[in-house]
């Protein structure tokens, strides 16, 4: 700190004989750049010689930095300054109060604090003049700036710390491993202070570091990572060019060495020996070996196998466990220490990657040898076949023997064996089995159809202490017997056209059997034998399991017959034979255009009520049509109430001549005849004229669907029929007017029937009685005497 310290005042004493000898110009204390003051002119020279003014500029001021001690760096002065104190010098700016201040009278400009350069550099402030009296600027405002200059006040620093590299072992010399770099807070452009240079304080010989740039660099040939992985390089970094009087700093590199496959898989023993019971089960392992590879990763991967040329490995094998690199020995076939006690290998551990570069091939790898000895062990009876299977025939019957099953003790002792079933096992109630010999017998007969196959577990039990056992499955299949009789395949609901043709296919038939013969199904078709043929069906065998009902004849109508029962006969190939009868119903139909008889809507309503769908639309349409011609009726008979009576002149009627007609005439006494009052009838008497007046349009309706015309009877049936009703309702208003019929006929040679062509007088017709009412009244409306009067 003492060198630091020195450097500093050194830097400060610079600074300020600079400043002292810039600011002595004209024998005034001023700063560097401060204006001059402008001479007045002498005497001698008044009239003949004016100086010019040389302005208010002012050029940049120095001042160091970490100065604590206030100080004058400069002086600005007014050329119209003479001494007396009347000029104001104003300081504004930035800094200007806290960093410095300017002396009002004198112009001088001092330091207020330490200033520190790498907080700001530099600032800029405005300097004004002014008349302390009139208070009228003597100079314009002027701009000038004050730096603040650079000691060596900061040590470098290192960025991105801490620092990890790798190189790979066994690099050349020269190889890059990492560039580290620091900086310096000082101005670069002054000095030494921000120039820096980097050295090696930790890591030599192995390492080296270029001075400018800070790039390490290897300097030891052949590093070996097996020796040694990790290395520790501490990079020193120093300003003014390493000059004493400077800073420094320094920093850490940690460098590991990268591995190469340079070294080969060796085992840690020659001789790996083991031990397994005999009752091993296949893929127990039976221990590991290990062969050490000196790299790591993937150069240290390896594969472990037996030698083929030895007939032990096949009862072991060997794999590579991936996390530990260990070979692990599992068993691959069933010991016997009987048979054999001791098993001698060799293994081999085999790089997966070989560099050739550093080792030959053949040192990639290593050999060991295994032994592994057998022990013996106190094992449970072994059957002589590890699955048995026999079959029997469903019609077998109980006591039958199905077969034996045989174990016996291995071991030396030869221990007697006892055979039971396994009591879990619930299809073993169908059997029973012989403890002693192994015999399996049936308890009852089996069922094909309902279970075909009957498996069951017998185990084998010493008669030692121990009771060590065994088990096995029996698998007992049960043969198939012609015990079922065929059926049809579905519920078949055959129809037949109306239109179809002697010989057309009707319906083809297949059928089902529980039963699986041996030869496979073959089943035949025919009808129940009769003394007579069957003249509307026959079944045609097809010879394939199936058969088609074919028609005899063309004469079909849902008239004649709506349906059809037709016996079929399915007998199978069985020995014996067994045959089922199935009763078809064959319906008739009034089949669509595509030839599919409807099973809904219209047309099926139609055929169940034994009429074609034509006719059933027909009448649906008649219906329709009757009941609008109801609804419109009697709005018209309604509105017929309401409207004024009016003399028009009547239409022909056309009766037939089996009918009298009823006819009345009125007369006009002096004037037209008034309207025809009509009594308020009730409710009940409406309704019941408004049903036979909607009776009457349907009969009218489904007639004229007919197309009939006025000569034909039934046409003059519904108009006596109209005429009938008017004639038995005394309310309702009279029917020889020009709108009580939509129809009266083509024309008839006794002319019009209506009174409204009637005169007062002339023709063969009689005048009209004098009657007190301005109505004419004939007797017969009201069930009178006298003749009734018929106009032809």
């Amino acid at each position: 700190m003492g060198a630091v310290e020195d450097t500093k005042v050194r830097s400060v004493l610079a600074a300020l004989t600079l400043l002292s000898l810039l600011s002595h110009t004209n024998g005034i204390a001023e700063g560097p750049g401060a204006p001059r003051p402008v001479l007045a002119p002498g005497p001698k020279s008044a009239g003949r010689h004016h100086r010019l003014k040389r302005g208010w500029i002012w050029k940049q001021l120095f001042v160091p930095e970490e100065d604590p001690t206030p100080r004058v760096i400069g002086q600005l002065k007014s050329d119209s300054d003479r001494g007396e104190f009347g000029i104001q010098y104003i300081l504004s700016g930035e800094g200007a109060g806290d960093a410095f201040e300017i002396d009002e009278y004198s112009g001088e400009i001092r330091t207020l604090k330490k200033l520190d350069r790498e907080e700001k550099a530099f600032y800029v402030l405005q300097a004004q003049a002014i008349n302390r009296f009139s208070k009228e600027p003597e100079e314009p405002q002027s701009e000038f700036i004050i730096k603040v200059q650079d000691i060596n006040d900061n040590a470098p620093q290192f960025h991105n710390q801490p620092y990890v590299a790798s190189v790979p072992e066994m690099c050349p010399t020269g190889t890059t491993v990492v560039q580290v770099t620091a900086t310096d807070a000082d101005d670069p452009m002054f000095g030494n202070n921000a120039k820096l240079i980097y050295s090696i304080l930790q890591g030599e010989p192995y390492f080296s570091v270029e001075p400018k740039t800070g790039i390490i660099v290897t300097s030891w040939p052949d590093m070996d990572r097996e020796a040694k992985e990790q290395y520790l390089v501490v990079v020193q970094v120093k300003d003014m060019l390493g000059l004493s009087g400077g800073y420094s700093a320094s920093a850490t590199v940690s460098v590991s060495l990268s591995d190469i496959n340079d070294n080969g898989p060796i085992f840690q023993h020659h001789l790996y020996t083991f031990a397994i019971p005999e009752d091993a089960v296949v893929g127990t392992t039976v221990g590991r070996v290990k062969a050490d590879d000196a790299d790591i990763g993937v150069n240290a991967k390896m594969n472990y196998s037996l030698q083929v040329d030895l007939e032990e490995n096949a009862t072991f094998t060997v794999h590579t466990d991936p996390l530990t690199q260990e070979g692990v020995v599992l068993l691959a076939k069933p010991l016997d220490y009987e048979t054999k006690r001791r098993y001698v290998m060799v293994v081999e551990a085999v790089n997966e990657e070989v560099d050739p570069r550093f080792l030959p091939p053949d040192e990639f790898s290593d050999r060991t040898t295994l032994k592994i000895m057998v022990d013996d062990v106190d094992e449970p009876p072994v059957f002589l076949s590890p699955l048995y299977e026999w079959k029997v025939a469903e019609n077998a019957a109980a006591g039958i023997a199905v077969g034996v099953v045989s174990a016996r003790d291995t071991d030396a002792a030869n221990e007697a064996v006892r055979y039971s079933f396994d009591k879990h096992n619930k299809a073993a109630k169908s059997f029973r089995i012989d403890p002693l010999n192994g015999t399996i017998t049936l308890t009852k007969p089996l069922d094909r159809e309902t279970s075909a196959w009957h498996n069951v577990t017998v185990v084998a039990k010493e008669s030692t202490q121990k009771r060590l056992s065994s088990s096995v499955l029996a698998s007992i299949k049960v043969l198939d017997i012609n015990d079922n009789a065929p059926q049809l395949a579905g519920r078949y609901q055959p129809y037949i056209c109306e239109g179809t043709q002697a010989g057309e296919l009707i319906q083809l038939l297949s059928a089902t059997d529980p039963d699986e013969p041996s030869e496979g199904h073959h089943f035949y078709f025919s009808m129940v034998p009769d003394k007579h043929i069957n003249p509307n069906f026959t079944i045609r065998d097809n010879q394939d399991n199936t058969a088609g009902v074919v028609a005899r004849r063309s004469t079909f109508t849902r008239r004649e017959r709506s349906r059809y029962l037709l016996p079929v006969v399915v007998t199978d190939s069985g020995s014996p034979a067994l045959s089922s009868t199935t009763t078809l119903t064959v319906s008739v139909c009034s089949c669509r255009p595509a030839g599919h008889c409807p099973s809904g809507g219209v047309a099926a309503l139609a055929l169940s009520m034994g009429v074609s769908p034509q006719t059933f639309v027909t009448l649906l349409v008649c219906l329709l049509v009757a009941a609008a011609s109801s609804v419109v009726t009697l709005l018209l008979w309604r509105r017929r109430r309401k409207q004024k009576m009016a003399r028009k002149k009547a239409g022909e009627l056309e009766l037939p001549d089996t009918v009298s007609q009823k006819v009345l005439h009125y007369a006009q006494v002096g004037r037209d005849p008034p309207f025809v009052p009509l009594r308020p009838h009730p409710r009940r008497r409406e309704r019941r004229l408004a049903r036979e007046e909607v009776r009457a349009s349907i009969r009218m309706s489904l007639r004229e669907s007919h197309l009939v015309g006025p000569e034909d009877d039934v046409f003059r049936q519904f108009i006596l029929d109209r005429l009938a009703e008017a004639d038995a309702d005394p309310l309702a208003p009279p029917f020889d007017r020009p709108t009580t019929y939509a129809y009266e006929g083509s024309g008839s040679s006794a002319g019009s029937l209506s009174s409204l062509e009637s005169g007062g007088g002339g023709g063969g017709e009689r005048p009209a009685p004098a009657l007190k009412s301005t109505w004419a009244r004939l007797s017969p409306w009201y069930g009178g005497g006298g003749e009734e009067d018929t106009v032809f």
